[in-house]
């Protein structure tokens, strides 16, 4: 018998698209800037657009919402620098963000990577969650091209930057995960009752083998799918209680991790 998948909830009309708004503040020396936004999470992404000269404009900021308010609709964020076009051989201009300017979030929503144990897994996932899925043998490459059969931030990083990718789903012990693939932050976790019955590693995909660097961070092969990407995502989520408390859930091995949550501190 084929097992469906159950989202118990997926607020996916938050990524139906771009949301588009204007700067209020920008504080350049603290790098935070403010918006006012009817909803917000913490940890959506996008950027910030200057108009340099009529009909020019120039991407100053990549940015990421680290706070809202929901009485006042204020969401504060973290400026970064903007890396998705570097080129050494252009010059680059001096423009500073003022209030005003075009802010651009939840660029890349309608593009998703899934990581998922098996074939079986991922295929039910995408076929019940209705986004544009970039194929994991993209990434799968991508970590051969970097050296790292074991993946880390920067490669996901990396994977949204060549890819447009702005969302990353990973399913774990009957969860699945939605986080924005720059922040690492997690926006959504959605019950997926789904039958686990093999684990590919480092994820599923078709590519055979993964090339690996001789020394360095992410150069070793990965041996346990779930502590890892619980690992990863607690490094990044250590005050989010649900990741809390489906890790005190999970297998003992894995709750070493609590130790690295704030909750309650």
């Amino acid at each position: 018998m084929k097992h469906i998948i159950l989202l118990t909830f997926l607020a996916f009309n938050l990524f139906a698209g771009m949301i588009t708004t204007t700067l209020l503040s920008v504080d350049q020396e603290n790098a935070r800037a403010s918006v006012k936004l009817k909803k917000a999470d913490v940890g959506m992404s996008g950027f910030i657009v200057h108009e340099v000269a009529e009909n020019h404009s120039s991407i100053l900021w990549n940015i990421t919402v680290v706070e809202y308010d929901k009485e006042s609709k204020i969401a504060t964020l973290k400026l970064s620098e903007f890396d998705a076009l570097k080129n050494n051989a252009l010059p680059t201009g001096k423009w500073q963000a003022v209030e005003g300017d075009s802010v651009e979030l939840a660029f890349g929503y309608t593009r998703a990577l899934l990581v998922a144990p098996s074939e079986e897994i991922y295929h039910q996932i995408t076929k019940s969650v209705k986004v544009q899925w970039v194929h994991p043998d993209i990434f799968a490459m991508i970590l051969s091209y970097r050296g790292h059969p074991t993946p880390l931030k920067e490669d996901f990083h990396a994977m949204s930057i060549a890819t447009s990718v702005g969302l990353f789903f990973v399913y774990l012990d009957e969860k699945l995960y939605t986080v924005d693939i720059k922040s690492f932050k997690i926006l959504n976790i959605s019950d997926a009752p789904l039958v686990q019955d093999a684990v590919q590693l480092p994820f599923y995909s078709r590519v055979e083998s993964i090339e690996a660097n001789w020394w360095g961070e992410g150069s070793d092969e990965l041996s346990d799918y779930e502590s890892y990407y619980y690992g990863l995502l607690t490094q990044f989520n250590d005050e989010n209680e649900k990741l809390y408390n489906n890790i005190e859930a999970s297998d003992e091995k894995n709750r070493h991790l609590l130790d690295e949550f704030v909750i309650g501190e």
